[in-house]
Parts: structure tokens; sequence; C-alpha cells
């Protein structure tokens, strides 16, 4: 994964589009709910005074054209009583809303959208009430470009397109709540030309095709982070199956990767039952990848039940994908400040992976990292900007914090169980880096707090032998 885009939205900017929900005339009673959840790195990201439980998405792709139209039915539960709320969309033309099945009045302020309700739904508005709001859009879904010319959101590909989220691109292809710190379940509908076809997350439940168009049907009923949302459209070869514990299995890979990644997704039962004897149960019902066509992204993400490759991986990439199932994808980051969480996990895996498999011992990958610069230009907990999530310290060092841990319990049975412990108790929640420190001391019964000041913390190198 590459470095990301800046801050969406300074305080000012999220100041000013809360003052103009608070004019809105829709005669609901309460407040607007906010815009942002003042996440570090992005203040404008997300949106607050609701929790969203269930993304219903359908969506009609021309890739042709480079259209795209879409409804997306949002549930929601309210968290204060709201006078109007926002959507997080970015490139795309609103048609209609409603809410509760009354016409809602809709305000844009770049990828702000302002939601005010009838006031014959006010009641529906209030703390603890659930609501439904049916958005109508289209146009021609935009990628969101990096500060260092990377892309995410909705990429064009050699025969289709596929969407990328991390971390602000999931708007680029349908409204919502666009921060972690809100998680749903989905169910996407793709409707393409035959012969693509359309891949998503979770399970395929429906597939229908009338007039050489095919509707795909994609359910995922465990919480998702809208970032790890994916819709991939292409001339994909697909496979079903189940593991032996019952996990179902489903990849997709373009003709032009099939035969080079035929050998390494073969192993994806092998990686999960390696990984699940170290991290607890597998997290989700189903399983997979989707590989695209080389140069058609340049970055693996880790989408939810499947994760997205740019052409055929190899294992060391897979194990550190599937890895983030548990670290990321189940166990979701508070903020984008927690992204260590997952990264760092993610590459400790692919250490022990190759300790069980390539006799490369964990210290020798953890001296490996240790003698490299580029992990050294800040502290995993403490990126300097946005632009920095993806960095080397995110990754390299944020392992050599692991395996900090790991050395300091020396205990491999109680390290695996702490692990196993922390997978359980955040399992589909959201978990930050205070979280992690505290749950480590209160599980081992130790102040831990050198261990955090140099290697989570620190500024500079500290002593190998830590």
């Amino acid at each position: 994964m590459n470095p990301r885009t800046p801050a969406a939205a300074p305080l000012l900017l999220a100041l000013v589009l809360a003052l103009l929900g608070s004019g809105c005339t829709g005669g609901v009673e309460g407040t607007p709910g906010a815009v942002g959840v003042r996440d570090p790195y992005f203040p404008g990201l997300g949106n607050g005074g609701y929790d969203v439980t269930h993304y219903g998405l359908k969506l009609d792709v021309d890739p042709a054209a480079g259209q795209l139209r879409g409804t997306a039915t949002i549930t929601a539960r309210a968290t204060q009583h709201l006078s109007a709320f926002h959507l997080d969309l970015v490139g795309l033309d609103v048609e209609s809303a409603t809410v509760e099945g009354e016409p809602a009045a809709v305000n844009r302020a770049g990828k702000e959208l302002t939601i005010r309700p009838d006031a014959s739904v006010d009641d529906r508005m209030r703390k603890g009430r659930t609501f439904t709001t049916v958005l109508r859009y289209s146009g021609s879904p935009q990628a969101v470009t990096d500060a260092d010319g990377e892309k995410e959101g909705w990429l064009r590909t050699a025969d289709g397109s596929v969407a990328l989220g991390e971390p602000t691109g999931s708007m680029a292809w349908f409204p919502g709540n666009h921060h972690p710190s809100d998680k749903a379940a989905y169910d996407i509908e793709v409707t393409v030309p035959d012969p693509l076809k359309a891949i998503s997350n979770g399970q395929l439940v429906a597939r229908r095709t009338e007039n050489a168009r095919t509707v795909y049907h994609w359910r995922t009923t465990e919480p998702m982070a809208s970032y790890l949302a994916t819709v991939a459209v292409g001339r994909f070869t697909t496979e079903q199956s189940r593991t032996p514990e019952g996990i179902r299995l489903f990849t997709a890979v373009d003709p032009e990767s099939a035969a080079a990644s035929e050998d390494v997704l073969a192993r994806i039962p092998e990686v999960l039952a390696w990984s699940r004897a170290r991290f607890g149960p597998y997290p989700f019902t189903s399983a997979g990848a989707i590989v695209e066509r080389t140069g058609d992204s340049t970055y693996a993400l880790e989408t939810q039940n499947r994760p997205v490759f740019p052409g055929p991986p190899d294992t060391s990439l897979l194990v550190h994908e599937l890895a983030h199932q548990w670290f990321g994808n189940s166990v979701t980051p508070k903020t984008w400040r927690d992204m260590w969480l997952n990264e760092g996990f993610a590459t400790y895996a692919e250490w022990l992976w190759a300790a069980d498999h390539d006799g490369v011992p964990v210290g020798e990958s953890f001296d490996e990292a240790y003698d490299d610069d580029a992990n050294w230009a800040f502290p995993p907990a403490d990126p300097p900007a946005a632009l920095d999530l993806s960095d080397p310290p995110v990754y390299g060092r944020g392992a050599m914090v692991v395996h900090q841990v790991r050395l300091a319990i020396d205990d491999d049975r109680a390290f695996f169980a702490l692990v196993r412990g922390w997978t359980e108790k955040y399992r589909h929640a959201n978990a930050s880096t205070d979280d992690f420190t505290a749950y480590v001391e209160e599980q081992t019964g130790r102040d831990l707090t050198g261990l955090w000041d140099a290697w989570l913390y620190g500024g500079s190198r500290p002593a190998r032998e830590g």
C-alpha cells in the first residue's frame, strides 16, 4: 500500500458546513449532525449524529461509457435528535433524496451532502430511533489522486473498473459515513453488461441475467468499514469452493493473471488455517481474492473477505493481506492514527510465516527491519501527516513493536494467547493504540511504559536489545 491523501477538510471548513446545516429549513426539530468526526488526519471525514447499520447499494455500471447510476438505501440509528445530517460523496450528481419515504432537501458543499428531512418524519430523527435514507445518484465516478500521485476511488481498468477505498476513495462511488469508526452490513447489487462480471465483498447470494445484462447481488452480514468495500468489474475467471472448516472461498482472476496466480491462490486454505492457529478463529464466513491484470492498479488492498491484488501475488503478500482480515477488517482502527495496528500485525504475520515455512527466524526479520533507516523516520503511532500513513515506520517499526511485546512476555504460548485474546475482545469492533497498550498491560500485569516510549512513540532508534 502507498501514502494516502492529506487531510480532506480543515476544521474551519467543517465548522462552516455545520453552520450551513444548522440554517436549513426542513421543519425538523433538534440539531444538525456534525461534519466530520475530527479524525487526526482527516478532520472532515465521516459525520456525526448517527450510526449506519446497513448500506443497500444498487449500481448500474456502463464501463464503455464510464458511467454509473446508483441507488443507496442507508439505514442508520440517530445518536442525537437530528434536524439535518451529512453524507460524504465526491464527483457524482445526486438526483433525489428521501428520508423515511418523504422527499428531503439536499445541499452540497464539496464532498459534503447536507440532508434536511421533512418535518413529518421528526419522530424518526430522535435519538435512538432508526431511519432510512434513499439517494439516487449518477455520473462518471472518478479516481481520487493522492499527494504522491497514487490513485484510489473508482479506477478504470482494461476491461472494466475496480473500487479501492483506503482511506477516502469509497466516497467516489457511494454516499455514506466514510470513516472507519462507523462499520455496517452491506448488500451490493451490481448490474453489468455480459460477458463482464461484478465481484464484491461477502457472499454471492443471487445472480440473474436479462437482455445480455447480469445483476450480481453480494451480501456482507459482518460489520465492514466503508474503505474496505469494493466492486471489481471485468472479464474474470471465477472459482468457488469451501475450506475444510466450511469457509466459503470465491476467487476472481483476470485471465492474463490466471496462470501466474494459480499456485499462490491454491494456498488460501492453508494460509487461513495457519493464521487461525495464531490469531484466533477466522472472523468472517467467506474469503478469497480478486486478482487484476498487472497495471490496472498499483497496490494491494485488504478489501474485506477478498483482497484485491494488482497482478499475480506472491505468498508473502497473500499472507499479509489475509492477516488483515483479523487486523484491520475485524479489529478496525478507531482513527487513521491507529493504522499501525493494521500494518504492524500484518507485517509481523509475514515474519511468522517466513519463520515457519522459509527457515527465516523472526529475529532475522526483526534485525533487517531494525537496520533499515526508513523505518525510523517517525514513530509508528504518530505519523507526521496523512501523507505518511502508509510509510515504512507504520509497517516495519509497527512489526517491531509487536515483536518487542513478544520478547517482553518471553513465553510464546502466552504471547499468542494474548494475540488471540485481542482479536476476540475487539472482534468486529474498533480499537485504538491506547486500547492496545492498556490491553497488553492488563493481560500481562506489567507496566510496559518503557517499551511503548522507546518503540511505539520514541523519536530515535532504541538499543537493539530493547
